[in-house]
Order: structure tokens, then C-alpha cells, then sequence
């Protein structure tokens, strides 16, 4: 037999101690190895001399454990007081004790940094001077904060966010201007700017409003838009008035360059050729006009000519508007004789009549333009009323008057642009809610008039 043969190999034996080799009593000629590679290739023998060889192999390793010497034991001294070992599940633990520790040192010393790097400046007290500061549509709490800190009222918009929190007032301030002071606190500037009399500058026109005062039949005066843009421009401001006078305020209406001021172009020419204040009549739209008191009298008239232009195009009167050969100036004319003459629901019948009555050069003879010189509210008129000489008198002037009566509405404006079909010459108010009741011929109108004087109506 081969002793040779590689049809099995057996895995290397585990490497082992030398052992002394006994004399060989017939030595045989050694056949050096060639390299590494030869062993495994050619050093295992047949099954049985395997086995045979893995059973010695065995059987020497145990013997050589039998010979190990035992190790011995040696008892600690007693004086020695040896800490106990500590366990695999001791050591994860205190490991994660000194991680959290030093979590919390980082967190409290990055919290310490945080308010000392981050935290914001604030003014003690209730403020030195006035400043007037303007809140804008739609700001927020922060927008208001970064407004009062540009303005010198606080020391950080932070500041005043911080104050504003408890505050639900802060949510509903109006956009305008306020009268502060410089360095408040956070809390004095959130209480003084939700205040009731911190808002100023605030002009409220209605429909219908004319620009002079005007005399109720019970002696009460309605105020006009001079009077009204004069008192918001009032403010105190470091013990100052900012009021503008009524009377400054005519001046400029009647000098002034009313394009340059913000007057439409093609209300600009016409409403020039008058040499009094009444040439701005009708110009200034009903609406709430947010003025800045301090501003001199042209800055404010200027201000609201400009509001007021953007407002009457964006009721729908334009340079190119036209009805029936008016003008788009004639046909504001024709919005303010609707307003003062008619409630809502008549605005379109009233400005058909106009345009009827103009197609036929017929006399309006309208009471609200008679009035306007006398500036009394009152629908009717006296016949010596009606006997005064003047271009607003459209009983004895045929045509329009040469400037409108008062501020239309945006309604008004668009039943002028749109008057309501109809063939009416007549009106009269027949019911004490001010509803007309129109007629196309005279005799109608006579039964209407005595219709109204049964109704109480005037």
C-alpha cells in the first residue's frame, strides 16, 4: 500500500509540545522536505494510520494534563480589606450615571450661555419723550416689536413680545399711528400702545360729507372734512400741539397744484378752473384715512387727495368712464346729487332722473344743491331759498352744478355710472324712511307730493 495515498485527508493535527523520540534501532535514510506545500499534500496516511496516529495524539495530550501541576490557593490577609469585583452589569451602569451627568452639567452650562448670549435688553419705567410710531396692515407682534425698537420706545423687540403674551389686546390693534415715549419697558409699552387714547391721526369721512361744516335744524353742526382732518392732526408731542387749523387747511385746497397733489387728471382740469376751496368738493371718498399728526397742512391734504383717488377708481369711475356725453368729473357731480338725495335702495331711479332731465334740458331743480350754498342737511327748501342767485341753484340754472355737493359712496358712484332704466322726470320722498316715489308726468308727481304730506314724509 502507498503510503501516500490522498484519497483522504484528515484535517492538521492541532499543533502540540515536543516530545523526546526514542533511538530508532534501524535507522533509515531522511528525506528532507522540499517545501510548506508538501505537507499538506503528502503527509497523511492511510485510515488506519490515521486513527491510529489521532488516538496517540489523544491520548499524550491528556497525559500531558494529568502532569500539570494543580494550582494552589493563597488566602488574602485579613488586615487587607480587598474591594469586592465588580461585575459587567456594575460597570454599564455607572457608566451611564457619569454619561448623564455630564449631560446635565452641558445642558445647565448650555442653558447658562443661552441667556447670557441670547437673552434681550429691556428698559425700566414708563419712558422719557413722545414719538409717534405707525403700526402697518396686518403687522405681527414681531413686525410692532422691530417698529417700537427702530423707534427708541424699547430696548428689544424682544422686549415687547415677551411683554405682549398675556396681553390679548396686542392682537386687535389697528393699523395707525400711536403716541409712545421712548425707553419704556416691554409692559409699560404693551399697556400704554393698548390704551384707549393711544391711537392718533385717525380721519373718518362719510358718504356725504361735505368739506365745510354743516348747521342741523336743531342747531347742532355737523362737522366738515376741514374740520375733521384738522382735529386729526392733533396730538401732544413733549407738551406741542401738532393741531393744523380748518382755516390752513382751505388755503391749500384753493392754491394748491391739485395734480401735484394727487388729484386724477381728469378731475384736476376741471376742478381747477374754481378759485375757492369748494373745487376739491366730492374729491376726498368717504372712508378712515390714517393721517400722521406733525405733518404741515399740504402733507395731509396732499395724503388724503391720494387715498381718495385710489378709492373713487376703484369704485369704477375712470378717465375713459362716460354716460350719456358726461364726463367722467360730471358724472362724480351726478354721484354726489344721488347721495344727498336718496336713500340706498332709490340711488338708481334718482340718477335716472338726473340723466333724463338733462337729456331734455329740463331744470333739476333739486333742493340738496340749494342747500349746499346755505349748507343746511334739510330735503326741502323755502321759496326764498329757491329765489337765491348762484350756480349751485338748479331751479333757476339749467345744467349741473359746477363741482359736486359732498363725497359719494362707491355706491352712489356706481348708479351714476349705471342709473336704472326708466323714463321718471319726478321724484319726491313720499315715506318718513326716506323712500321716493317716482312719476313720469307732472300730474303724478302731484298726486305723489300729496301722498307724502298724508304720510307725514315732509
Amino acid at each position: 500500500m502507498d503510503l501516500f495515498d490522498d484519497r483522504r485527508q484528515p484535517p492538521p493535527p492541532r499543533p502540540r509540545r515536543p516530545r523526546p523520540i526514542p533511538p530508532d534501532e534501524t535507522p533509515t535514510e531522511v528525506i528532507p522536505v522540499e517545501d510548506y506545500d508538501g505537507y499538506y499534500e503528502d503527509d497523511y496516511a492511510e485510515d488506519d494510520y490515521a486513527e491510529e496516529y489521532a488516538e496517540e495524539y489523544a491520548e499524550d495530550d491528556y497525559a500531558e494534563d494529568d502532569e500539570r501541576a494543580e494550582p494552589e490557593y493563597i488566602e488574602p490577609p485579613e488586615d487587607e480589606d480587598e474591594p469586592p469585583r465588580r461585575t459587567k452589569r456594575g460597570r454599564r451602569i455607572f457608566r451611564w450615571v457619569g454619561a448623564l451627568a455630564v449631560i446635565v452639567l452641558i445642558g445647565g452650562g448650555a442653558w447658562y450661555g443661552i441667556d447670557k448670549v441670547f437673552g434681550y435688553a429691556d428698559f425700566d419705567g414708563t419712558g422719557d419723550s413722545d414719538v409717534v410710531i405707525e403700526i402697518g396692515q396686518g403687522d405681527s407682534t414681531n413686525a410692532i416689536g422691530t417698529e417700537l425698537t427702530t423707534s427708541g420706545v424699547v430696548a428689544s423687540s424682544k422686549a415687547f413680545v415677551k411683554a405682549s403674551e398675556d396681553n390679548s389686546k396686542v392682537l386687535s390693534l389697528q393699523p395707525g399711528y400711536y403716541v409712545m415715549k421712548t425707553k419704556m419697558s416691554g409692559a409699560a409699552a404693551v399697556a400704554k400702545l393698548t390704551s384707549s387714547g393711544a391711537r392718533v391721526g385717525v380721519l373718518q369721512v362719510r358718504a356725504g360729507t361735505q368739506l365745510d361744516d354743516v348747521t342741523q335744524p336743531d342747531g347742532s353742526v355737523t362737522p366738515g372734512v376741514f374740520t375733521l382732518l384738522s382735529k386729526a392732526s392733533c396730538a401732544q408731542l413733549n407738551g406741542q400741539s401738532t393741531c393744523v387749523s380748518a382755516e390752513d387747511l382751505r388755503k391749500v385746497a384753493a392754491s394748491a397744484d391739485l395734480a401735484a397733489m394727487g388729484v386724477p387728471d381728469w378731475a384736476a382740469s376741471a376742478a381747477a378752473k374754481g378759485t375757492d376751496a369748494r373745487r376739491i368738493e366730492g374729491l376726498v371718498a368717504p372712508g378712515v384715512y390714517d393721517v400722521k399728526p406733525g405733518w404741515k397742512a399740504d402733507e395731509l391734504l396732499g395724503f388724503v387727495l391720494k387715498e381718495s383717488a385710489t378709492k373713487i377708481q376703484a369704485a369704477g369711475l375712470a378717465a375713459s368712464s362716460s354716460v350719456q356725453g358726461q364726463n367722467p368729473y360730471q358724472i362724480l357731480i351726478i354721484a354726489s346729487l344721488v347721495e344727498r338725495e336718496a336713500v340706498t335702495q332709490d340711488f338708481g331711479k334718482i340718477s335716472r332722473v338726473i340723466y333724463n332731465r338733462l337729456a331734455q334740458n329740463q331744470r333739476l331743480q333739486l333742493d340738496s344743491t340749494v342747500n349746499y350754498l346755505l349748507d343746511k342737511p334739510v330735503v326741502t327748501t323755502t321759496d326764498a331759498d329757491r329765489g337765491r342767485p348762484g350756480v349751485y341753484n338748479t331751479y333757476s340754472v339749467a345744467g349741473l352744478p359746477p363741482t359736486p355737493i359732498g363725497s359719494p359712496s362707491s355706491d352712489a358712484i356706481q348708479a351714476a355710472l349705471q342709473p336704472t332704466e326708466g323714463s321718471w322726470l319726478y321724484f319726491v320722498k313720499c315715506d318718513k324712511n326716506g323712500v321716493s316715489c317716482f312719476a313720469t308726468t307732472l300730474d303724478e308727481h302731484k298726486q305723489n307730493k300729496e301722498l307724502a304730506r298724508q304720510r307725514g314724509a315732509y
